[in-house]
């Protein structure tokens, strides 16, 4: 059944420190900073909003710095997104540096629920190396999906989006959505992620002249920010199924002629391969490809590497 989500991503580049501030009062600045760039997608009433990596830092501090400004904030950035996700009825993606009770750190990623309580934490897998040696920072071992009311996601950071691995925790996983809150951008890489783990990908880049924004199942661009706007808000249908053309085209128009505006099928171009949207309350995504008996995209897949193994038999 259509699953209509309104996602607001941030890609705000972090502020210059101002000198002479005390700790406490460079803390409260980057509050009211966040406050202000939040305030740009209030409007929309989006069920999620996501930031970029390490959102809460000084762009110009050092490490040594940062680690004295962490020791200031504690929790008090926490606490204002918490706020925040209780006041707007909404999910708040919160990435930071993570200090544990151990004495250790991570470079996280905190989903908060609409009731301003955390509902999930991700630690990025795949530090760099400068992150461990100059500020200590550990790296995640876990690629938990987090629950929401909307579905569920996964969760990437930066670095993370070039390793295989990760992806193919998430490929198995299948969740609604991937977030990816980052300082690097990933290029061609985010529409590979969203294509591989057949999932939304919701992208918000933290550095200056890059881009965020959504990327649908096919890969396609649904929404971006731009060089006037460090923030985008859109409406997606999480209830969505790919399929391959292949064997799929007259049970495809069939579906169409049967659901009419109640479905979308979506062909991105050159891939091959479509996504099926439901926009009625009657039938899901996948309840209405298996009514037309139509092949999903990773069944046909299995298929073909099983028509594989059985040609090789005949060698």
């Amino acid at each position: 059944m259509a699953n209509h989500v309104v996602i607001s991503t941030v890609g705000a580049a972090p502020p210059h420190s101002t000198p002479g501030r005390t700790w406490q009062q460079s803390v409260e600045a980057m509050a009211a900073f966040w406050e202000m760039k939040l305030s740009q997608v209030w409007p929309d009433q989006p069920d999620l909003v996501v930031l970029p990596e390490m959102c809460d830092r000084y762009s110009d501090y050092t490490p040594e710095q940062m680690l004295e400004f962490c020791s200031a904030r504690g929790d008090q950035l926490l606490d204002l997104f918490r706020r925040a996700a209780r006041e707007h009825n909404c999910y708040l993606a919160y990435p930071s540096l993570r200090c544990l009770n151990d004495g250790t750190r991570r470079n996280s990623f905190t989903m908060i629920g609409r009731d301003g309580q955390v509902v999930g934490t991700y630690d990025k897998n795949h530090v760099v190396v400068g992150e461990t040696s100059e500020s200590g920072v550990l790296c995640g071992l876990d690629a938990p999906l987090i629950e929401c009311d909307f579905g569920t996601v996964g969760a990437a950071i930066c670095f993370d989006l070039n390793f295989d691995e990760l992806r193919l925790r998430y490929k198995a996983a299948q969740p609604d959505l991937i977030l990816f809150s980052s300082m690097y951008h990933g290029g061609m890489m985010q529409a590979y992620w969203a294509y591989s783990c057949r999932a939304h990908f919701v992208s918000a880049i933290g550095f200056p002249g890059l881009r965020s924004g959504i990327i649908s199942p096919t890969g396609n661009e649904i929404a971006t920010t731009t060089i006037y706007q460090d923030f985008v808000t859109a409406t997606v249908n999480l209830d969505s199924c790919l399929a391959h053309l292949d064997f799929n085209r007259e049970k495809l128009k069939a579906l169409k002629e049967r659901y009419g505006r109640d479905v979308t099928v979506a062909d991105p171009d050159l891939l091959g391969s479509v996504l099926i949207s439901s926009e009625t309350n009657e039938a899901t995504a996948l309840e209405m490809a298996r009514e037309f008996e139509i092949e999903l995209l990773d069944d046909y897949m299995a298929r073909s590497l099983a028509h594989r193994a059985d040609c090789l038999l005949q060698l």
